[in-house]
């Protein structure tokens, strides 16, 4: 299927910014360049919701901030741990507001929002400590968001859902129930080897360089530290007896064979996986809902999975 046309038009659009080097370009520089993306997409109205409200949760090294959406319904609700993508540098909770906004409108769920530590300031283990600090806070104090402890969720996207990834598989290792995990277009696996590296290594808004170089400020270039299931959460040594997950990639995404790899590992070992490939569609679509329909449509039945999920 050919590219979504309003995604091609935002494309020839942001050159400039797209071309910019990530190792060696300042990480302030990228994280405004991420805010320009996000400007590119469209303004919108903001989705409706019950209240927004930050605040920050204990981490192990800073107050880690939070923002909680709650829906228009009163009373107990599924909760969503939300963890942002941006290569483990960029995005933050204003970048993926309109993205967490529809997940709490759509599943009607508690949806607690993490801003983690980054790379290159910050690498690995610090974005995943903060992750699993704000998760694990949440199912201990879940009377304070949701109040139904049976119906806890992690998700995330891109980086996010890598660290969602690794955080649903630590929740299992502590014997700490999970009912869902939502993944969108996760990066799966630091060094494996995927033919869609190299067929959308290029022109599609996420590049094979950029990929190496987000993946080398977060996690360096030692083996031992690439392959661990904590970096890599398709190198575990089981996937039995994770959540219920729903994994999304997109047609023109470079980290697209990895997602699918990892849907199937969950599939081959017993979980419940519902998993979609996006025609037409590129990496960080969710974050181009207004600008275009496909996008639009590919959020609508992602939520809503995870929303069956949450019932």
């Amino acid at each position: 299927m050919p590219l979504d046309p309003a995604i091609a038009a935002l494309l020839d659009g942001v050159d400039s910014v797209l071309s910019m080097p990530i190792r060696t370009t300042d990480p302030r520089v990228l994280r405004e360049a991420e805010r320009q993306l996000s400007a590119a997409a469209g303004a919108v109205r903001p989705i409706a919701v019950g209240s927004v409200r930050d605040a920050t949760v204990p981490g192990p090294a800073w107050d880690v901030p939070v923002r909680i959406y709650r829906p228009m319904a009163e009373g107990p609700a599924p909760t969503v741990v939300y963890f942002h993508g941006g290569g483990w540098i960029a995005g933050d909770l204003d970048s993926h507001d309109l993205v967490t906004r529809r997940l709490c409108r759509d599943v009607g769920a508690v949806v607690v929002a993490v801003h983690y530590r980054r790379a290159p300031e910050h690498p690995f283990p610090a974005p995943y400590e903060d992750c699993l600090a704000v998760a694990r806070h949440v199912a201990g104090h879940i009377e304070e968001y949701g109040a139904r402890r049976d119906r806890l969720a992690l998700a995330g996207d891109s980086a996010g859902a890598n660290l969602c990834a690794v955080t649903a598989q630590t929740f299992r290792d502590e014997g700490r129930p999970l009912a869902a995990q939502l993944l969108a277009y996760p990066a799966t696996d630091f060094d494996g080897e995927y033919a869609s590296r190299s067929e959308n290594g290029a022109g599609y808004m996420l590049t094979t360089e950029n990929i190496a170089d987000t993946q080398y400020l977060y996690a360096g270039d030692d083996p031992a530290v690439r392959s661990c299931p904590q970096v890599s959460p398709l190198r575990a040594e089981s996937l039995a007896g994770l959540a219920p997950a729903v994994v999304a990639t997109a047609q023109y995404d470079p980290l697209r064979d990895e997602g699918l790899a990892y849907a199937e590992a969950l599939r081959d070992a017993g979980v419940e996986v519902f998993a979609r490939n996006y025609e037409g569609l590129i990496h960080g679509f969710l974050n181009l809902c207004p600008l275009s329909p496909g996008a639009d449509t590919a959020a609508g039945e992602l939520f809503a999975r995870l929303a069956h999920l949450l019932k």
